[in-house]
């Protein structure tokens, strides 16, 4: 897996100060998508061990709330495959930080089925790591800048911990 970028202070993807991962690869190409470098699978750096040593650096500070993964596509089966162990390790060595995810995909129809077209053997896995997730594809007739950690009214903030649609 690569990633395009490691923010290790970010305010805009999710509740309080937080370190967030940008994934590369997304098969979903949103009309209007911010961040459409990030489409190509092979955009940026290699996800290493290194990569995730630095991460959990960066998570270690107390006013650091927590992991946001984003993209790209966290839920591509490629990325999937290695970001399930992360994701495990994260919550491992920081069981009081949560962890934000965005995905173009719907939850309760592409992921969370076992028949769903994201659903793969290591979806389990990143949903029981997974506080807060941030579903639905952005569509641009649907941009609404008042809304908070999401970009159009269409995306819902579910938290997975408490199964239940957050309103922000």
């Amino acid at each position: 897996m690569n990633y395009g970028t490691i923010k290790k202070i970010d305010i805009a993807d999710g509740l309080g100060v937080r370190v967030s991962l940008f994934v590369s690869g997304c098969r979903n190409h949103c009309k209007g998508c911010h961040n459409q470098i990030t489409w190509d699978f092979n955009f940026g750096n290699l996800f290493t061990e290194e990569t995730e040593a630095e991460i959990l650096e960066a998570l270690k500070p107390g006013h650091i709330a927590g992991l946001t993964v984003l993209g790209g596509e966290p839920f591509e089966e490629e990325n999937q495959e290695v970001l399930a162990p992360f994701l495990e390790k994260v919550k491992a060595t920081y069981p009081e930080k949560n962890i934000w995810c965005y995905t173009g995909y719907l939850y309760d129809k592409d992921i969370l089925p076992a028949d769903g077209r994201k659903h793969t053997a290591f979806t389990n896995r990143m949903l029981s790591c997974i506080d807060i997730l941030v579903d639905g594809p952005y569509v641009e007739s649907l941009k609404d800048l008042t809304l908070k950690f999401r970009g159009s009214s269409n995306q819902r903030i579910i938290n997975l911990t408490d199964n239940c649609l957050m309103k922000l």
